[in-house]
């Protein structure tokens, strides 16, 4: 079910119940863009430690932001089925509030999504509004002082404005006090919205939602209207504004809330964009982050994570996305005639899924991604218990055989293979890092080094000197390869790198070392040495 800002306040109670008596919930976002090109040095790289890829990654989800959001809703029906209510959530940042929001554009990433049949006008026409806990300080702040400001920046909600504001304006000139008259045919999305901008245009007019996309519109004297502004049946009192300039923030609030197990499928920049946009903005320090989101989401499931570990075991296929690991857990040879197998049902109102995919519609991943996770958790389930399982397993038991994949979040191109939010991340497991120590090539750069291994692997590049590079890879059978090709290479002598051998550091304190030593065992040489009498 795709849902935009018209109709998001209508099914916000429907999607509260329904979280709130879930088995679990999967989430999928996408954004406007993903690595900043900003900066060269922005980009992921082999090198990076959690926190360098923290502070990259933090860079870009400032500039980027959110077009949709989905939620695949699992719930347990009975025996071992599982009904999904599934929902894609168009997004648009808050634009009631005193400084406008600006994000950036990914060329990449805006033809990638129009490729898989994005609508970019839902997105900026309806998508649904939401604020971080700073931006709704800000605005409660200004609601109080009466200086808040609407940034509209679209020409049809400006047109709708304008047009109000002349209608009312040249009716208001020639009404009686006590007066109405009633506005029709707005968007519920306006219904809020015309009510402040003439509350705050015009200081005699008072006006009241109707309901059916009208507003009631009556000519007051200022001392009526203070009044009325002071009745607890105020539609537009501050908390109600505030409700509604929140949008999706509201229902993130609930998932917080409820605290159901999350399950993403390489998830870091989503719950990256889920602290910056609607929590808080990302804070500098990487294990302030990891702790928040602990706080936030005390059971998270990576399904990148959990299909990985299954290759070796389960004779798992390499996979490149998640419609190919749903694909590969559906067919018969990981999928044996099991009775216990998890049955996975789509709800009546939200069913398109069942008859046609979409890869890359936020929703349809989210509803991938959980169908994984029930899938991958019952392989896991019955391999512990030696396929004896008797009972319709509990989602809880598949939590259990899932235990060790439970806060670890995968971490793509490094030498850390996930990150631990409830915990010290694991020590760093990959291939030796090699080093390329150049001859007869003057002026040789990390790009021409680069293009000289491309061909063969793939490496991450770094100058170490002059004439030294240090190549990374995350696979033992590259390094390998590049070892034995360029074993007699006229201009590159390859080895594996050693911290006593290549560090320029440990070899200039080695030099100094040295100098000191010789020094030292002169000036012991001359003390000695006889004096002429």
């Amino acid at each position: 079910m795709e849902v935009g800002a018209e109709a998001f306040a209508q099914l916000l109670p429907r999607l509260r119940r329904l979280i709130r008596r879930a088995a679990f919930v999967a989430l999928d976002t996408e954004f406007t863009g993903l690595y900043s090109t900003f900066s060269q040095s922005s980009e992921p790289s082999l090198f990076d430690s959690p926190v360098e890829r923290y502070l990259k990654t933090r860079q870009s989800v400032q500039r980027f932001t959110v077009t949709q959001l989905g939620l695949a809703i699992f719930s347990k029906e009975n025996s071992n089925k599982y009904v999904v209510h599934s929902y894609n959530f168009f997004l648009f940042p808050s634009m009631l509030g005193v400084r406008d929001v600006e994000f950036t554009l990914s060329a990449s990433s805006i033809q990638f999504l129009s490729h898989y049949g994005f609508d970019y006008n839902k997105f900026l026409k309806d998508g649904i509004p939401y604020m971080n806990e700073v931006q709704e300080k800000i605005l409660r702040q200004h609601l109080l002082a009466g200086s808040w400001t609407f940034h509209s920046t679209s020409a049809a909600n400006r047109d709708v404005l304008r047009k109000v504001i002349d209608e009312v304006t040249h009716w208001i000139a020639v009404a009686e006090e006590e007066e109405t008259m009633i506005l029709q045919d707005l968007s519920d999305y306006h219904v809020l919205e015309v009510q402040l901008v003439l509350r705050q245009a015009l200081q005699n007019v008072w006006t009241e939602p109707l309901g059916n996309k009208k507003v009631m519109v009556k000519k007051v004297s200022p001392q009526h209207r203070q009044l009325l502004e002071n009745s607890s049946c105020d539609p537009c009192q501050t908390e109600l504004i505030l409700l509604s300039a929140r949008g999706f923030t509201n229902l993130f609030q609930t998932l917080v809330e409820a605290k159901k197990p999350l399950v993403g499928h390489n998830m870091l920049m989503d719950l990256m964009h889920l602290h910056d946009k609607f929590y808080k903005p990302l804070p500098e320090s990487y294990e302030e982050f990891k702790r928040n989101i602990h706080n936030l989401f005390p059971v998270l499931i990576d399904t990148k994570t959990v299909t990985k570990s299954m290759k070796k075991n389960y004779l798992f296929p390499r996979v490149s996305s998640l419609l190919e690991a749903y694909e590969v857990l559906c067919s018969s040879s990981l999928n044996p005639k099991d009775p216990l197998w998890p049955v996975i049902a789509l709800a009546s109102d939200c069913s398109r899924y069942a008859e046609k995919e979409s890869p890359h519609e936020a929703g349809y991943d989210a509803f991938l991604c959980g169908s994984v996770l029930l899938m991958s958790a019952h392989l896991l389930l019955r391999r512990s218990t030696d396929n004896a399982m008797e009972a319709d397993p509990s989602f809880s038991q598949y939590l259990t055989a899932l235990a060790e994949h439970v806060n670890q979040v995968n971490f793509t191109r490094g030498g850390f293979s996930s990150i631990n939010f409830s915990g010290e991340d694991a020590p760093c497991h990959r291939p030796p890092a090699l080093v390329v120590q150049v001859q007869g090539w003057p002026g040789v750069n990390e790009r021409q080094i680069y293009q000289e291994f491309k061909g063969l692997c793939r490496f991450d590049v770094r100058r170490l000197s002059k004439n030294q590079f240090i190549l990374l890879s995350n696979k033992y059978k590259q390094v390998r390869l590049v070892l034995r090709d360029y074993k007699h290479h006229p201009h590159l002598q390859v080895s594996v790198y050693r911290h006593w051998r290549h560090s320029p550091r440990v070899n200039c304190l080695l030099q100094v070392s040295g100098i000191v030593a010789l020094w030292s065992l002169l000036a012991f040489v001359l003390g000695r040495a006889p004096s002429c009498s």
